[in-house]
């Protein structure tokens, strides 16, 4: 076979294949160059997801004829003034996005230059360039891209729906908007949930203001500020309590320098950092940007640019883990807003059905395991008629007398009441706060843990008479194997014939426990987290189950001054708003919401 040159049209094709696959990649590159441009407002429009037309109108620096002539013309870009690859601080730089776009798609660019007196014009059709014409224009540029990969039908077989599609571009534009409040952003087209974003003051409230537009209403309530700082890198941003989740990694907002990125290594470090905190199949909501000399990071790893590769990246991933565990830390008792707001509409659906009704609505967290549920109620006990609710237990009244004053200023107030033997109720200055005995106690216990061993190891309670237990052989080898890091945590295991261990010491914060059962779920926590993780977080994984072994059960009766007690070491706890399984360890219900639930308001 012959080598030739191919065509240069085919070549933008191929190139187009790897910087442009779908709409949303085209409105990205283009609203970079109106970002790199110094836009301050960036429209942005679609039809049929993009496929049909795309239009991007800035009022950014524009360009002259003689600029528009080059910027459609491979690898001719304005943003490599000296040609160092290593020192990139604009979102663009290859000069591939015009031409690739021009080559697949129909392509028209009207810009003008502030100081100019008319703007310039050009087509490009099928790779064709036209000739630069004088047109009327504002100040500015604005690009249409009409009948996307009209030119590459066999690209189009592989486009998702117009919905899929235009949500793909509103979410690229979000991630976009978000990274750069200063700017105003606004989409308009069917199926890609418009909105228009004003631009923000630069700062921390600028920035607040607009993730509450990004992720929610209920986000600046429930965020913690993220300021960090090591070795000329730098993190800023805010992060959303534990308990304040969502099901994808939608939340999830990163960039670089300004950069948008979907980096595993970032997104690796985020799961590390909330590791502790959340369930296994939630994901915080949060945005970073990572500030850092642009040599200390190459951004030029993959034509799409949403990857990263860091000169360091050890250095990065321990300075976002620990930037975020200390502000979650900082955070202590807080857990979020939202709670309260889904107790009150469970009590609205039931007023709504008479209290007649079998199904409430329920916040959807995660099951515990059934060694964390509360006991069952029989239905014995309950009332007629409301079916919904369990017959109170026997009331653990803990003041009969007014609450002092210091104790309802407190943030989770004074411990009035103990119901179901499992919750318990405190007033507040401003209204009422409903505990989780069991949760709250296992995350106090948790906590305690950790710090025994990062001071001096957990201490040891060697047992009067060993306990042996029966496992699965498996089980057993595995439990032997990793015995000097659980001797570390507190317990100490000997091999006692086949599938079987014996139990010499125990933690001491431990004694009394159930040992058979603490060491099934120390082998099953082994096989789940044996392999995978850092021995920390393995280490963790194995204490939080000694914690919930150790920590008061529900429809256990507690004493007033118990109660007092779980509340006063709950607001000094790091991490005392969820459980470690990363459910709500309490609620709270403010007065005024109370209220106008009864129609008092």
């Amino acid at each position: 076979m012959t080598v030739r040159r191919l065509d240069p049209i085919l070549v933008d094709r191929i190139a187009a294949g790897e910087v442009i696959e779908r709409p949303a990649a085209a409105v990205k590159e283009l609203v970079e160059n109106a970002i790199d441009a110094g836009a301050r407002a960036i429209g942005v429009t679609i039809a049929a997801g993009g496929r049909e037309l795309i239009r991007v109108v800035d009022d950014g620096a524009g360009m002259t004829p003689e600029d528009l002539a080059l910027a459609v013309e491979r690898h001719a870009t304005s943003k490599l003034p000296d040609g160092d690859l290593f020192a990139i601080g604009t979102l663009g730089f290859r000069g591939e996005a015009l031409p690739s776009i021009g080559s697949v798609a129909r392509l028209s660019i009207a810009t003008r230059r502030h100081d100019a007196p008319q703007g310039s014009g050009l087509v490009v059709e099928a790779g064709e360039k036209g000739v630069v014409r004088p047109v009327a224009a504002a100040p500015g540029t604005r690009i249409e891209v009409s009948d996307l990969f009209i030119f590459t039908p066999a690209r189009l077989k592989f486009l998702k729906s117009d919905r899929a599609e235009a949500q793909a571009v509103s979410e690229t534009l979000r991630r976009l908007a978000i990274a750069h409040p200063d700017i105003r952003f606004s989409l308009e087209g069917e199926h890609a949930g418009a909105f228009d974003w004003p631009a923000e003051p630069i700062g921390e409230e600028g920035l607040l203001r607009r993730l509450g537009r990004a992720l929610g209403r209920d986000f600046p309530e429930n965020a913690l500020k993220i300021d960090a700082e090591r070795e000329g890198f730098r993190i800023d941003g805010f992060a959303g309590l534990p308990t304040y989740h969502r099901g994808t990694s939608a939340g999830v907002h990163l960039s670089v320098n300004g950069r948008p990125v979907r980096d595993k290594l970032l997104l690796s470090a985020v799961r590390g950092a909330y590791a502790d905190v959340l369930p296994s199949d939630r994901h915080p909501m949060l945005f970073l940007d990572i500030g850092c000399d642009p040599r200390s990071v190459d951004v030029n790893v993959h034509p799409a640019k949403s990857e990263v590769r860091f000169r360091d990246p050890a250095l990065v991933r321990g300075l976002v883990v620990s930037g975020l565990k200390a502000a979650l830390a900082a955070a202590g008792h807080r857990a979020t807003t939202t709670g309260g707001a889904r107790t009150l509409d469970a009590f609205r659906a039931v007023l709504s059905m008479g209290g007649g009704g079998n199904a409430i609505p329920r916040p959807s967290f995660p099951q515990a395991p059934s060694w964390n549920a509360p006991a069952p109620v029989s239905a014995s006990t309950q009332q007629p008629g409301f079916s919904d609710f369990a017959a109170p237990s026997a009331d653990a009244r803990a003041h009969l007398a007014e609450p002092s004053t210091e104790a309802l200023d407190r943030p989770l107030g004074a411990a009035r009441a103990q119901v179901h033997e499992t919750y318990i109720v405190a007033q507040t200055r401003e209204g009422v706060v409903i505990v989780d005995q069991h949760a709250a106690h296992e995350r106090l216990v948790y906590e305690r843990l950790k710090a025994e061993r990062a001071r001096n190891g957990i201490a040891r309670q060697p047992l009067l008479l060993p306990e042996v237990v029966e496992l699965d052989p498996v089980d057993a080898d595995r439990l032997i194997a990793a015995g000097s890091e659980l001797e570390s945590l507190g317990l100490l295991l000997e091999a006692f014939g086949p599938g079987a261990v014996l139990v010499r010491e125990a933690p001491s914060q431990l004694a009394g426990g159930n040992l058979q059962r603490l060491v099934r779920d120390v082998a099953d926590a082994l096989a789940e987290h044996g392999t995978a993780g850092s021995l920390e977080r393995r280490l963790d994984h194995v204490l939080a189950t000694m914690a919930c072994h150790n920590s008061v059960r529900a429809g256990r009766r507690m004493r007033p001054e118990e109660m007092d007690a779980l509340l006063r070491e709950m607001e000094i706890t790091p991490n005392s708003g969820q459980c470690n399984h990363g459910r709500p360890t309490y609620v709270e219900l403010k007065l005024s919401d109370i209220e106008r639930l009864f129609g008092r308001r």
